[in-house]
């Protein structure tokens, strides 16, 4: 290890140190008042990220003043997590993984989560949250999206933002007309794309499952089934790692009625890049999560502002 991988390793341990301190005050915020209103707040938690999950979850409900809770336990949570969860999010449905049947996709790797997702949205709103992220200011598009019964969708990354929606032969044409520019399955699977049946007809961009909403919708399975189904015989056995399930919601958002995607200087991801100046609310992937101490930071300022909300 070079003397510079060193500090950064370091330096990622004592911010990773600081953020576990300062989260622990999300238990001393007020409890969210669930809203039967038709919208759901769902993700998928264990027990390693109860208190991140809970100023997720916390910061997005104040702001957006919409929805109840449901959880998937990936099969660590605990009664003292469960007790928490009941206090905090007004003891929320907490689903299993036995509880959802994934064929024929596959199992594992988020695929329950979102499967669940779309059994849920034949008669709600439903909106995927990582507890990796941190609303810090008003969600005006996300409210405009719930009410117009529009899907939505958080930008991948700010070169991914600019391309947007696209047709399939379009992504195939801009990003990848000599095949996967990466071996991440995901890009495995969009330059596959190319040879599933009626590509022409169908959408996609690349998005990012942390964030995103699912409008109330009939169709339920039918579209990820049909994608899971092509995608597969096009990728092969492959299409069962992590990373497919991305994959998966990007396509069923893109050919969902009038989808959103939404604006990247609000809605944003920390990646390697400066952050916009004024984000409503960012997603801190897991390997940039703790650079230059903006998760903390945010996390800290979550709190206070549930405090403050509190104190009105």
């Amino acid at each position: 290890m070079t003397v510079a991988a060193y500090w950064s390793a370091l330096s990622r341990r004592i911010a990773a140190w600081q953020h576990g301190r300062a989260v622990r005050s999300i238990l001393d915020t007020p409890p969210i008042i669930p809203r039967d209103d038709g919208v759901i707040l769902f993700s998928m938690i264990g027990t390693a990220v109860l208190l991140p999950y809970l100023v997720a979850v916390k910061s997005l409900h104040a702001q957006l003043q919409r929805g109840r809770i449901m959880l998937l336990d990936d099969g660590t949570l605990t009664a003292a997590d469960k007790a928490h969860l009941a206090h905090h999010c007004g003891n929320p449905q907490i689903l299993t993984f036995g509880d959802i049947a994934t064929a024929p996709c596959p199992k594992g790797n988020c695929w329950e989560r979102l499967l669940a997702i779309l059994d849920l949205r034949r008669d709600h709103y439903v909106i995927q949250l990582d507890s990796d992220t941190v609303t810090l200011g008003p969600v005006e598009e996300i409210v405009a999206a719930i009410d117009a019964n529009r899907s939505f969708t958080l930008g991948g990354g700010v070169e991914d933002a600019q391309h947007g929606f696209m047709t399939i032969p379009q992504m195939i044409n801009t990003i990848y007309p000599d095949g996967p520019i990466y071996p991440h399955i995901q890009s495995v699977i969009e330059a596959s794309l190319r040879d599933v049946p009626g590509a022409s007809d169908l959408k996609y961009i690349r998005g990012c499952a942390g964030f995103a909403g699912f409008a109330r919708s009939a169709n339920g399975r039918t579209m990820v089934e049909r994608f899971a189904q092509d995608a597969g015989r096009a990728v092969g056995p492959r299409f069962n790692e992590w990373g497919s399930e991305q994959a998966a919601s990007n396509f069923v958002i893109a050919n969902d009625p009038e989808p959103i995607q939404l604006p990247y200087d609000r809605y944003t991801n920390h990646w390697e890049e400066e952050l916009p100046p004024h984000p409503a609310f960012i997603h801190y992937i897991g390997t940039y999560r703790y650079d230059r101490g903006s998760y903390v930071a945010s996390t800290r300022r979550a709190i206070a502002l549930l405090h403050a909300a509190k104190a009105e």
